[in-house]
């Protein structure tokens, strides 16, 4: 691969491979590091893209392989409890927060929700995936997928209800 289609697949997925990396970790830091590794992996391993499906489907695939790694590393486990325990938290300004405020709580819902329903959905409504290839991404069967994105929808609606009352 070339430096220029390197560059290319940086620019146009380059930050929906560190969102998708943070939906998953929930940590910046982390998603920056998965974002590098997942395109040098794409840089080393090329000639294993076989076309079978898009190039967006290729690299969530290994964004999910490598988040899934870190997050499940003893590192991931000491870093994200020293950043619970320290009250860490990257607010934005006031003016930015009240703007985002509907936003942000509708995304704070979608992290609510247990982990198999909040990746289809995000693979779903974010990321504009078909039913196939969140399979494909998930490694599992098309109907599990339909069933998930049912009950995560179920789901959300039932949380912004709630949301809505307090």
């Amino acid at each position: 691969m070339d430096p220029l289609t390197l560059e290319s697949l940086l620019t146009r997925y380059g930050q929906e491979v560190w969102n998708y990396a943070f939906f998953i970790t929930k940590n910046r830091v982390m998603s920056d590091d998965i974002t590098q590794d997942v395109f040098i992996q794409v840089y080393r391993h090329v000639t294993s893209f076989r076309g079978e499906a898009s190039v967006k489907t290729w690299l969530m695939k290994i964004t999910r392989n490598i988040s899934y790694n870190y997050r499940n590393s003893a590192f991931f486990k000491k870093v994200f409890l020293i950043n619970i325990v320290s009250g860490e938290h990257n607010h934005s300004a006031e003016q930015s927060f009240i703007e985002k405020e509907a936003t942000n709580a509708v995304w704070e819902q979608v992290f609510n929700l247990p982990t198999k329903y909040r990746e289809v959905l995000v693979l779903h409504a974010k990321y504009q995936l078909s039913i196939k290839e969140i399979a494909d991404i998930l490694k599992i069967p098309q109907g599990t997928v339909k069933s998930r994105l049912f009950t995560a929808r179920k789901k959300m609606s039932v949380l912004l209800k709630k949301e809505e009352f307090r």
